[in-house]
């Protein structure tokens, strides 16, 4: 039987543990054997290892010529030229041998300059993407490149991110993961920090957060035992490997290929048995019969086809569009219907608290009080690191700003996290005389409900701000005298506390991108591009800006904006 330490694997020095192995052992255990603590690494020795260990990325982007080359000598139209191309200097035409191979050589250099430079252009915008987490480094939560995470890191995980690289969960509050990507279980599985039994299976350890996965409910922190391809989805992913599927452009051209080489071989066969049977010469008739099958061949086609698709590249280039594939290029006009998204795409799509308001529905302070103490954003400095857009809006905010000496005076004892079932937040706090109260976030259709009385004012408000496209979030809160551990039951008998409200930004972008896909639209009548609401099963017409793109009279016109 293998040991735990064989399952266990070193990168220049860097332990990597399997997730079966640090799952079944102690989480003090897991942080000495990767030589890390719960405070993190430092920034110096989180270098030292990513130098070591690499950068934590199943696959590089990185442009290979060799690559590239191999897709341009696929087609079966130019392996029929090619043959053709060889027949012709063994029967000594060679001129006609060195046209075609001048023809191949052209269509070939053709797509692979236009493909390669596509790639290399790819390569550095994939660069440029870049995709964060919250780390502890020297003790301190901040921001960090997922690429930069390296064994012995500690991650912070909030709901709804996806989980960066393998980890040996420290703390768990209420946490869930969507592991369907890896099990293909449907059903978030529960997290904890304790050790499972040795022969647990990857469905069953429930002392780990996987990379891929992702947090449906709850928060947690865990520290990094694998990154890249040593993770569970990483050695998947690199089994897998990576495959272009055919455009029908492709699929096409690959029929016609093939459909003529059928043709060639049955009229040179039959030719050359006519011959023999004849009694001619069987030099003669093999001659006559590969003369035939030269002249059926298209030797301009490839040159052709790759020319005209490098046109459409270098056009497409013009108006800032990187073609990575010329064959995509013939799909890319067939298109009838292109959707697109709107926030953050179309629009700016940050998010910004705007006002609270009490139960009468006037402006109030105390929910922007008691929603900064019922609040999940990771802070740091004073500013908010990380966490839900919601929490993070608030507490970056120019009024909780102004509140924040207040919090001083409170201390939570406890958190019940938000998740998709209850759709709020709880937290037990104690003031500075020692009385406690559970506070409670979250959607009002759902907190409404778990208050004890809620005046009709407060109805009347919520109405008005849903009715002008504004996100709101609903405050209640009961004294908890005696209580020292919150439960999903004590969000009962609640007293209503008003309401915070925040919108999203989602001012059209200046940047002249609109007014383009409108005239292209305008252009292009056959054409339909409805905006993708992401939100919302059907869009509220006040969330959406005045962003038209389908001409008068378009049949996508008539549809409903949240079904487009």
């Amino acid at each position: 039987m293998a040991t735990a330490a064989a399952r266990a694997g070193t990168s220049a020095g860097v332990v990597q543990l399997e997730a079966t192995t640090a799952g079944s052992r102690p989480a003090a255990e897991v942080l000495a054997r990767l030589g890390t603590a719960a405070t993190g690494l430092s920034e110096q020795e989180a270098a030292r290892r990513l130098r070591a260990a690499g950068p934590n990325a199943v696959r590089s982007h990185r442009t290979r010529a060799a690559a590239v080359l191999a897709r341009q000598l696929r087609s079966p139209l130019l392996i029929l030229l090619a043959i053709t191309a060889t027949a012709s200097f063994f029967v000594g035409e060679c001129s006609d041998a060195v046209i075609i191979g001048v023809i191949l050589l052209a269509s070939v250099g053709l797509g692979f300059g236009n493909e390669y430079r596509a790639e290399k252009a790819a390569a550095a915008l994939h660069s440029q993407v870049r995709h964060s987490c919250v780390v502890l480094r020297d003790g301190h939560p901040g921001p960090a490149d997922v690429t930069g995470l390296v064994p012995g890191d500690v991650v912070d995980l909030q709901l709804g991110e996806v989980v960066p690289a393998d980890l040996r969960l420290l703390a768990a509050t209420g946490l869930e993961c969507d592991e369907s990507v890896l099990t293909g279980e449907s059903l978030p599985a529960e997290k904890s920090a304790e050790p499972v039994p040795a022969a647990a299976a990857l469905a069953d350890l429930a002392s780990c957060a996987l990379m891929g996965t992702v947090v449906r409910a709850g928060s947690g922190t865990g520290v990094v035992i694998a990154t890249g391809g040593r993770a569970e989805f990483g050695k998947i992913a690199l089994g897998l490997g990576e495959h272009q599927p055919e455009t029908e452009f492709q699929v096409g051209l690959r029929r016609f290929s093939l459909l003529l080489v059928q043709v060639a071989g049955v009229l040179t066969a039959a030719i050359f048995g006519i011959n023999v049977i004849l009694h001619r010469p069987v030099i003669d008739a093999l001659l006559f019969s590969l003369a035939i099958a030269v002249g059926i061949s298209p030797q301009l086609l490839p040159a052709v086809v790759s020319t005209s698709l490098a046109a459409g590249s270098r056009q497409l280039a013009r108006r800032k569009v990187l073609v990575k594939r010329l064959v995509c290029i013939e799909d890319l006009g067939d298109i009838d219907v292109l959707f697109t998204d709107k926030t953050g795409t179309l629009t700016e799509g940050s998010l910004r608290f705007m006002r609270s308001s009490g139960p009468d529905g006037r402006p109030a302070d105390e929910p922007l009080l008691l929603g900064l103490l019922c609040n999940e954003a990771v802070v740091q400095d004073g500013h908010a690191a990380g966490g839900n857009p919601l929490d993070v809006a608030l507490w970056d905010s120019p009024a909780a700003a102004r509140d924040r000496a207040a919090l001083a005076r409170y201390r939570r004892l406890g958190t019940l996290p938000f998740d998709h079932e209850r759709r709020a937040v709880s937290v037990l706090v104690e003031d500075d005389a020692g009385d406690r109260m559970i506070i409670t976030k979250g959607a009002p259709e759902r907190l409404l409900g778990r208050c004890a009385e809620v005046p009709a004012a407060a109805r009347a408000a919520l109405d008005a701000e849903f009715a002008a496209g504004n996100r709101v979030v609903a405050v209640a809160a009961r004294a908890a005298p005696g209580i020292s551990k919150i439960t999903e039951a004590d969000e009962q008998g609640l007293q209503f506390r008003g309401l915070l409200v925040f919108r999203q930004h989602d001012e059209v972008r200046d940047d002249g991108h609109l007014e383009q896909l409108r005239e292209h639209v305008q252009r292009r009548r056959g054409i339909a591009v409805p905006a993708v609401p992401a939100d919302a099963a059907v869009a509220d017409p006040a969330q959406q800006p005045a962003v038209r793109l389908e001409p008068a009279g378009h049949p996508h016109r008539q549809r409903r904006r949240g079904a487009a």
